[in-house]
């Protein structure tokens, strides 16, 4: 499959061994006869019709899966404290972040490779976001080029999520590309010198540098030269002191994903990022850390409102939404969801998802007397 792009520049390419495309695309494109009314239906749907590879790339965690369950249990931990016999008849869901209004404190976190899930992939992705007025992270292992992702969706509010490449040229490019595209901050992954130990992924063999050819990671001079795409390892050396090349080389705002504890949230601040994200990539990288819920207070407390703190991991519910925030989360991401919404309409099952966990979200404002 080799999507044609507005710029002229292929997109990716699946060889004809791969098995890790959902069962029927015709069978996800209908929905199931009964609605989706919260979003563990959502994932069970995607379940039930993506292929077993597929779904464990989705839902596998490190190692045991720990720290990917308990970013989930974590939250049935807190408990609400409603206040009643206030005026909520007009409740306001809108917030900003670094500037730019959203409808509601929820936004989409970085995934790659969602064209393993729906054909059109992060476009649909983009529209859904565009549509739900919310912010969209953008992953640099995204499965359609950046262009393409930019001009579905011109008016969507969109971030772009770096993995730091060996390569200084190469991420140069890549976050000027970026700017020049209207992405309005950058995200750096900070937990991910070296992939986690995925099992799930192991036993399946999954080998997405056989099965995905990506385009938009080659060099400039090899995007056109090289025949196959071997995916970049991620820098391992890259750390604080490199943070001031990045500013010095675009005017986006710098947001760190994956900081957990109070020391780096420090070291954020002082070496004047934008933002934090609160996560533990999913409970994908190491196993056994603190749920992102748990370490958001201890980061929030240590950057003394300097920056914006944001969280991703085990959002599943518009309550979860409202515990992030009263705990000091100016907003949230979603990542499995998200995807578990594309397996099912697409860019319209996305939609639904956004809409449902922002209805939720309403409601717990509503009924715990916040406006």
């Amino acid at each position: 499959m080799s999507p044609a792009t507005s710029s002229g520049k292929p997109g990716f390419q699946q060889l004809p061994l791969d098995t890790t495309l959902p069962r029927d695309w015709k069978t996800l494109a209908s929905g199931p006869e009964m609605p989706l009314v919260c979003l563990t239906d959502f994932q069970a749907y995607a379940q039930e019709h993506l292929s077993k590879s597929t779904w464990d790339f989705i839902e596998g965690g490190a190692d045991e899966c720990f720290t990917r369950d308990d970013n989930m249990a974590a939250f049935k931990k807190i408990r609400l404290r409603p206040r009643y016999l206030r005026d909520v008849q007009e409740v306001d869901t809108r917030t900003a972040v670094q500037g730019e209004e959203i409808t509601a404190p929820i936004g989409i976190a970085p995934t790659g490779f969602h064209c393993l899930v729906w054909p059109d992939g992060e476009m649909s992705t983009a529209r859904a976001a565009q549509a739900a007025g919310i912010c969209y992270i953008t992953s640099t292992y995204a499965s359609c080029p950046f262009e393409d992702i930019a001009a579905t969706a011109p008016r969507g509010l969109k971030w772009f999520q770096l993995y730091m490449q060996p390569d200084r040229q190469l991420n140069k490019q890549l976050v000027q590309r970026a700017e020049s595209l209207g992405f309005k901050a950058l995200v750096i992954t900070v937990d991910a010198p070296k992939i986690g130990n995925r099992r799930r992924d192991f036993r399946n063999q999954l080998n997405l540098k056989m099965n995905l050819l990506l385009k938009d990671l080659r060099s400039p001079k090899e995007r056109y030269s090289m025949p196959y795409f071997q995916m970049s390892p991620i820098d391992s050396s890259f750390c604080w002191n490199d943070l001031s090349w990045l500013q010095s080389i675009s005017r986006l705002p710098i947001i760190l994903k994956g900081i957990l504890t109070k020391e780096d949230a420090e070291l954020a601040v002082k070496h004047n990022v934008h933002g934090i994200i609160v996560s533990n990539h999913g409970g994908r990288q190491l196993d056994d850390v603190p749920a992102s819920i748990d370490a958001l207070t201890e980061v929030v407390a240590a950057v003394k409102g300097k920056l914006e703190v944001y969280l991703d991991g085990g959002i599943r519910t518009g309550n979860d939404v409202l515990k992030a925030l009263a705990l000091g989360a100016k907003c949230v991401f979603l990542g499995r969801p998200v995807l578990w919404g594309l397996a099912y309409k697409g860019e319209h099952g996305v939609e639904e998802v956004l809409n449902l966990i922002k209805n939720e979200f309403h409601t717990s404002m509503t009924l715990t007397g916040l406006f």
